[in-house]
Formats: C-alpha cells, structure tokens, sequence
C-alpha cells in the first residue's frame, strides 16, 4: 500500500479525511484487514452504572445492554509534538501550501509532517481517541491538552495550516527539543500515546540530554512514537550533482561553498553513526522509531501508529 496526497490543498482537513479514506480502504485489501479503525458508537453496560444512557432499541435486538458512548468519553489520549525548528523548512520551497503536489512534488520537512499530523487527527477523531498537541523550536510555540471535541480538532487543524504558509527563510529558529520535551512531559496526561516529529537537529555535544528528555516522556509512563522525518535522498545519501554549492545551515545562517564529493563519505558516515545512536537509545528506552522520508508516502506514518494503538488495546 502507499497512499499519496490528492492534488490540491484548499482545506487541510478534507485532505485528511481523503488520505485515511484512502488508507482504510488499502487495509481492508490487505492482510491488515482485522484492524478496527472505526470508533464504536457503544460500549457494554457494566453493572452499577446509570442506565440513563442504555440504547434500549439496541437492547431489544440484541438482548444486551448498551451504553451510548458520547464526545467526552474516548478510548486513548494521544499528544503529537512537532519540532518546528528553521531545519525542518528544509528543502526550502516557495510556498508549500499552493505548491503541494501530494508524494513526490514539491515538499519539505514541515509540510510533510503537517500533513502527516493531519492525517493522524482525522484517525483519533473516528476512533473517538482525544488528541492534544505542541509545538516547539527554541521555546514552546504552542500547547493544548488533549480534548475530543469538534471545536478541538478545528482548532488543531487551523494550526497545522499555519505551518503551511510561505517561510522567511532569513528567520533563524534553532532547535531546543530538550527544555521543550521535559515541559511537554510535564504538562501532558498521565499514560498518552505521544507522537513526534522531528528531524533531531540538536546540537551533537547535547545528546545525552536529549536522550534523557526521551526518557522523561516514558518515566511519565506515556507510550512514544518518534517520527525521525528526513529527506532521505539529500540528508542521508547526501545525492547532489556533481558540482560546487553553497550550504546553508537553516538555523544559524551560516554559509560553506564546497563541492560534495570532497565530504560525501565523511557525512554519509557521520549520518550513519547520529542515526545508529538514535535507534539505540530509543530502542533502550522502549520507544518506537520510525524513519520518516518525505519522498515517500503516508503509510509509513499510518500503519506504525495504528499497530502502536492496537497493542495499547
């Protein structure tokens, strides 16, 4: 399976809605089929509760009582983070919101985590599963807890869609994931599914304290998701014609002109051990990681999240 984005992007959540319409869809063809990804509009009545809200009709059919579930009450509480950090503008484009072309068009990190994000929304709201959300660069840039009702969600999707909007690239914004995921760790509900997305730009003689801000999230005993969004084909193969450029470190502004035949190997090796390190603390810690390329489509976001929820069962 390998769901893309529709050709147009007027409204994030429509497009949402079509992708998981989409990726349903590929489940029941696939040997996934057994997956729920349908909330339940009931649950079984547990003896002592008010009968108020018992589905009598549904009684009378099935000769067992019935709760209507209703907005306030959810299965899981999930909590997506997004670093929204100047690296994750990478590869500068225009303006990704008229610029979309679905997988394979013109994307950046953010837009595809936006996105992704979006998708994962519609997905909470049809399993009845309360959703919060945060963004952060060198501070926290916004924080809601996790709530289920409609006013909630289109107040999370209008979020999303400002991370959508045309980038100054001259604005500097450097990644602080550590001081921003012990405040998250801190301010979201006891055991949540939390889910990120991040490149994890973080300066390299900051590692252990970033590892140990992982670790706060599962003290806290929330269940973690990263996301390690990258564009695998320049940040990890490093495939660039076979010419002189001018980098430009997105957080900081600073400029190199080099020819990337002469550091290929020493960064592809770099990249590969920050990488390996990564999935070694994290598989330490007990937490899923799941590398994210923006050149390729929604499933490999959907489908861990979903076998995620399923053990959480």
């Amino acid at each position: 399976m390998n769901f893309e984005l529709p050709n147009f992007s007027t409204n994030l959540e429509l497009i949402a809605r079509q992708v998981v319409e989409g990726f349903i869809t590929g489940l029941h063809k696939s040997p996934y089929h057994g997956f729920s990804v349908e909330f339940a509009e009931h649950r079984l009545y547990n003896k002592g509760e008010s009968t108020k809200h018992i589905d009598w009709k549904l009684f009378g059919r099935t000769d067992k009582l019935f709760i209507k579930r209703y907005e306030e009450e959810t299965n899981l509480r999930c909590h997506i983070i997004i670093d929204n950090s100047s690296s994750m503008y990478f590869p500068a484009i225009p303006s990704p919101i008229s610029n979309w072309r679905g997988v394979g068009g013109e994307v950046n990190k953010i837009t595809f985590s936006a996105y992704c994000a979006a998708a994962l929304i519609e997905l909470f709201k049809r399993q009845r599963d309360a959703v919060g959300m945060s963004l952060f660069s060198d501070k926290i840039e916004f924080h809601a807890a996790a709530k289920l009702s409609s006013l909630h969600i289109q107040m999370l999707f209008h979020q999303l869609e400002k991370l959508l909007q045309p980038y100054d690239v001259s604005v500097h914004k450097k990644t602080s994931a550590i001081e921003a995921l012990h405040q998250i760790s801190e301010a979201i509900h006891k055991r949540s599914l939390v889910i990120i997305f991040s490149d994890m730009m973080e300066s390299s003689d900051k590692s252990e304290e970033l590892f140990s801000a992982l670790q706060h999230l599962k003290h806290k005993k929330h269940e973690v998701i990263l996301f390690h969004v990258v564009d695998k084909k320049k940040e990890i193969d490093f495939d660039f014609d076979n010419r002189p450029y001018r980098f430009i470190d997105m957080e900081t502004g600073e400029e190199v002109k080099l020819h990337p035949n002469e550091i290929k190997k020493t960064y592809q090796t770099s990249m590969v051990d920050f990488k390996k390190e990564l999935m070694l603390k994290c598989g330490q810690y007990k937490i899923d990681f799941v590398e994210a390329d923006i050149n390729l489509g929604f499933e490999q976001v959907l489908m861990p999240y979903l076998l995620k929820r399923t053990k959480m069962n």
